[in-house]
């Protein structure tokens, strides 16, 4: 994997202090944010993919922005853990085609019904920069939190010795877009 690395620098955020890191893949940049420490024998992560509308925007759409300040959170408490910025928005459709799937789903289609619609799986991401990073650390067992047993399959040198659950309270405008992932996409909520 041809992957160039970043200097380290100090992240201030109001969950606490972490250090970033930029890991560049071809033409995506994904981003390391931990603590100071890693050296527990299975730090907390978070593997994180992209989600500029929840993440950012704090669209009720989602469960994205919540479950990732709500881990921020979690892995500042623990003193010992990380979260993996994955650059795959929209389960790796792209902010384009999300846009075009949130404008189906206002029509009536579910969110993999609407990926479907514009010709993609339900889910195009793929974890091995994840698996990357994590090795880069040396980090051999990880603490994973995570409601999608796709990213603990996907693991082979990482060994994942817990799943740690995010749940996030559903709101009205996201109660379908759960259901679907735990009826459909087999996400434990």
């Amino acid at each position: 994997m041809n992957v160039e690395i970043s200097e380290s620098a100090t992240l201030p955020t109001k969950h606490g202090i972490f250090s970033a890191q930029a890991f560049r893949e071809a033409d995506k940049d994904h981003l390391l944010i931990r603590t100071k420490r890693l050296d527990c024998a299975a730090p907390l992560v978070r593997i994180h993919s992209e989600c500029l509308t929840g993440d950012a925007l704090f669209s009720r759409k989602c469960d994205c922005g919540e479950q990732l300040r709500m881990a921020m959170k979690m892995i500042a408490q623990e003193g010992c853990g990380a979260i993996l910025y994955l650059r795959q928005e929209g389960r790796s459709i792209g902010l384009f085609n999300k846009i075009n799937a949130y404008a189906l789903q206002d029509r009536g289609f579910d969110t993999i019904e609407a990926n479907h619609q514009l010709g993609f799986k339900a889910d195009e991401r793929t974890y091995e920069i994840a698996e990357y990073m994590l090795e880069h650390l040396g980090v051999k067992a990880i603490r994973l939190l995570t409601n999608n047993p796709a990213k603990i399959e996907s693991f082979t040198k990482v060994e994942i010795v817990e799943r740690v659950p995010l749940i996030v309270k559903p709101n009205r405008y996201n109660k379908g877009y759960l259901k679907v992932k735990k009826d459909k996409g087999g996400h434990l909520l």
